[in-house]
């Protein structure tokens, strides 16, 4: 039974990696190895089975997380398949929240990439112990050391190699295990064609590689001898240490974060993937390994601590939400502590609310199996949770609320309008379904224009929105230019006086406040605060002055765009004791805002993403030149082998059909990466083209 497999051997592990790494080539590996698959699926040829969605096996990437369970040696996998494009970095975030371990693939010709940094990030912020594999050894320009400097230099890391590789690129044999001694060598005439694996040799290593292993392992032992004091006494008095004592030293101090385990192989070519699975399962931490989860008492606000035990009360968080054609609403849950039992009634701690658990599913990809039961530190997919969203709690017998998942905010925002009145009906409804699904989709309707504006990570993110809309619910829609979302903030501090008094015979509305409005540092916020004394504005109409300033700095005074980092505090007022009323005051708010900000200095804010494009020397001089009509600022330029990689901050405006542009500028041979990192003040001579182009 499912709740009686053993918590410590579980792993709940991740695939994350910039796009093209071979991540989903590597789960595709570990799936044929681990019995899952029969045969070994493809990404390049639409096959994979963890990309099942009909987008990712037409574009050859991973649009949404998959999650799959699977059994290795003597422990339980739970692995998600995460995406590696920008625009569907949601789906990592939601993804780290509820793993406990992770494994970064890296390009072995491209080093660290843009998305790299943001997965690693993410899985810092998440404290998630992580390896890292090294892919493609098999290419022409691939480095192991090059791309184990980048990791040093790009992401502040401290990996240790591992594995070394026995030859490169197309002389890539196998791997030397610098812990247990041993080489790995692979029998590729047994099937060329990918429709399985190559046999594995496990034997002595070469004699030709023996002193350069000797001295790699040395460093491996230096580095991590640091991180057990008995060991590192033995390895100071030249005693000999055991593998065992090695692997356990390697295990602590990775869960620990203190180190990133290093190795390396080429998935498309099944080679070093066998060994990377043993490491997972012998080097990444159960969910007894890592700390206790901590959540907060819904009732008193207290902090509360759950343990990974069966015994303990249910707690569990919802990371995603699925519509599933053959089955409804699906429901991703990561279990900390308890069990559940198909059909329980459970309680939503964040919402308030109680739902029956209907069905309990172990994924595979687009596949199921129903189970009795599930219990601490597993991930399974429940039917029946109507009202249970992505970073919703879950609970049993207590109040807790976990920590959810953070998400960016939108970046890219096109109107969308139905073809026909017939469609009007159904588009609303996959809207909705596909915001319940995405925390990244927003969707709103603008009283002004009368349309209705979808909003997301980027181009391909909303393109892929309109798509599943048009497949899965039918509805033909016609879908506007996108357009970036912009913000404005202030510069100057203003006090400034709201006033709203309108007579009408009988009762008149009165409502009166004095606010001042100061500009905060980036990431600030909006803050609304309260420094009413005396009464001058009773308590009882504070919330509605909030409310009113709330509403109103969602409208800024350049062109309408929310507000950003801006502090406005409630300092005085008067009230008239028959007039005043709720409304007056919240009207009063939004006066005072709307006539402050106009005097506070507003600027207008663009979004600005970090680009990085790849390209062979010949076209640098035309992607540059490019690259400086948009606005872009380049940062640095670096040569690896014949490829040139170009950093550059660019604004997210300028990059709207960016992909088409390189294309033809690079006769198909150039690639980039980016991702949105701030907001940054629009230049002056640009500020009433770029207002007038985005209302147009």
């Amino acid at each position: 039974m499912e709740a009686d497999y053993p918590i410590e051997k579980i792993r709940n592990i991740g695939f994350i990696a910039h796009i093209d790494a071979g991540k989903t080539t590597v789960t595709e590996r570990v799936l044929y190895l681990t019995g899952v698959i029969r045969k070994v699926g493809e990404v390049h040829d639409g096959t994979a089975t963890m990309d099942f969605m009909a987008q990712e096996r037409e574009r050859g990437i991973t649009i949404g997380s998959a999650a799959t369970t699977t059994y290795w040696k003597d422990s339980k996998l739970n692995v998600i398949d995460t995406p590696g494009h920008v625009d569907f970095t949601a789906e990592v975030e939601r993804s780290l929240r509820v793993l406990d371990g992770g494994v970064v693939v890296f390009d072995a010709v491209a080093g660290v990439q843009s998305q790299s940094e943001t997965v690693w990030r993410q899985a810092d912020t998440y404290k998630v112990p992580r390896l890292c594999f090294v892919n493609k050894m098999d290419r022409v320009g691939a480095s192991y050391e090059r791309t184990i400097e980048t990791i040093i230099n790009r992401l502040g890391a401290n990996p240790v190699p591992i594995q070394m590789p026995i030859g490169a690129e197309s002389s890539f044999e196998g791997v030397i295990d610098l812990i247990k001694g041993t080489a790995i060598t692979y029998n590729m005439e047994r099937d060329h064609t990918g429709a399985t694996l190559p046999e594995m040799t496990v034997g002595e290593i070469p004699s030709e590689y023996l002193e350069e292993y000797q001295t790699r392992r040395e460093a491996m032992l230096e580095k991590i001898v640091e991180y057990d004091e008995t060991v590192m006494t033995r390895f100071l008095d030249g005693e000999e240490l055991t593998a065992d004592e090695i692997m356990s030293t390697i295990r602590k101090a990775t869960i620990n974060m203190d180190i990133v385990p290093v190795l390396c192989g080429t998935a498309l070519a099944g080679k070093g993937v066998q060994p990377m699975l043993d490491y997972v399962v012998d080097l990444l931490p159960s969910p007894i390994d890592v700390p206790n989860v901590i959540g907060v008492d819904s009732e008193t606000g207290e902090e509360v601590e759950r343990a990974p035990d069966s015994s303990e009360p249910l707690s569990a968080i919802a990371f995603k939400v699925v519509t599933d054609p053959y089955v409804g609403r699906l429901v991703y849950i990561r279990v900390y502590s308890g069990q559940i039992q198909a059909g329980a009634i459970v309680e939503n701690s964040t919402k308030g609310t109680r739902e029956r658990m209907g069905r309990l599913l172990r994924m595979h990809a687009s596949s199921r199996e129903e189970l009795e039961e599930i219990s601490a530190g597993n991930i399974c997919a429940c039917v029946g949770l109507k009202d249970t969203f992505t970073g919703d709690t879950i609970c049993a017998g207590g109040n807790i609320i976990l920590e959810p998942p953070t998400f960016p905010d939108p970046v890219v925002s096109v109107a969308i309008e139905p073809v026909t009145k017939a469609d009007q009906e159904k588009l609303g409804e996959a809207l909705r379904k596909l915001a319940e699904e995405d925390p990244t989709f927003l969707v709103k309707f603008n009283n002004e224009t009368g349309q209705t504006v979808m909003s997301g990570m980027g181009e391909l993110h909303l393109e892929i929105l309109v798509d599943r809309m048009k497949r899965e619910f039918g509805v033909e829609a016609n879908v506007g230019s996108p357009r970036v979302a912009y913000r404005e903030t202030l510069t100057k501090d203003i006090r400034q006086e709201g006033r709203f008094v309108r007579q009408s015979g009988g009762h008149g509305q009165y409502g009166h406040v004095w606010i001042e409005i100061q500009p905060l540092e980036t990431g600030g916020g909006i803050i609304f605060e309260d420094k009413i004394r005396g009464g001058s504005v009773p308590r009882e109409y504070i919330p509605a002055v909030q409310k009113g300033v709330m509403e109103a700095v969602d409208n800024g005074p350049l062109g309408g765009y929310p507000l950003v980092d801006v502090k406005i505090t409630l300092v005085d007022g008067t009230f008239h004791p028959v007039d005043s009323s709720e409304m007056a005051f919240r009207q009063a708010g939004v006066l005072a805002i709307r006539e402050g900000t106009r005097k506070a200095g507003p600027i207008l804010l663009e979004p600005m993403a970090e680009l990085e494009v790849t390209t062979p020397s010949e076209y640098l001089s035309s992607i540059v030149g490019d690259l400086g009509t948009r606005r872009a600022q380049i940062k640095n330029i670096e040569a690896r082998n014949d490829l040139q990689t170009v950093f550059a901050t660019i604004p997210l405006g300028e990059t709207f059909a960016y992909t088409t542009a390189l294309r033809s500028l690079s006769s198909g041979r150039a690639s980039f990466g980016m991702e949105v990192k701030n907001y940054s003040p629009v230049p002056e001579h640009m500020l009433s083209t770029l207002i007038g182009r985005d209302k147009d």
